[in-house]
């Protein structure tokens, strides 16, 4: 069944039900991109700071799963004192020691990844 709308679209005419506004120049200007978004210092700091293993640490549950967490990047003092920082952000559990520090090293990888695709395009390939 054919409705006035369907005969309309198909007859390339605007429907009559539908209100068409125009696009203002301060509407496409703050509505579209025109670059890359650009990444604050802080989050490049962030990614840095979680990309060295340092940072990182596992603590046993008391029910027995296993968590990692990162030291705070605020903190001055170095985590292998343990002593003067006690601000750390949980990440992840695991059941297993290893699944823990198998999940660290995931993290580490893929802000040390995120860090290295900061320096700009990476030659893969070329050809002679």
């Amino acid at each position: 069944m054919e409705t006035e709308d369907t005969v309309r679209v198909m007859n390339n005419q605007p429907s009559a039900n539908l209100k068409y506004q125009t696009m203002t120049y301060f509407y496409y200007k703050t509505n579209t991109w025109n670059s890359q978004p650009q990444i604050s210092e802080d989050q490049i700091n962030l990614w840095k700071h979680l990309s060295e293993k340092k940072n990182w640490r596992i603590v046993q549950l008391p029910n027995g799963f296993y968590q990692t967490e990162y030291k705070d990047i605020e903190c001055p003092c170095d985590p292998e004192d343990d002593t003067c920082c006690e601000k750390w952000h949980d990440v992840t559990r695991r059941e297993t020691m290893d699944g823990a520090e198998a999940a660290i090293d995931g993290s580490v990888e893929h802000y040390a990844k995120k860090v290295d695709f900061l320096k700009g395009p990476k030659v893969v390939k070329t050809f002679k």
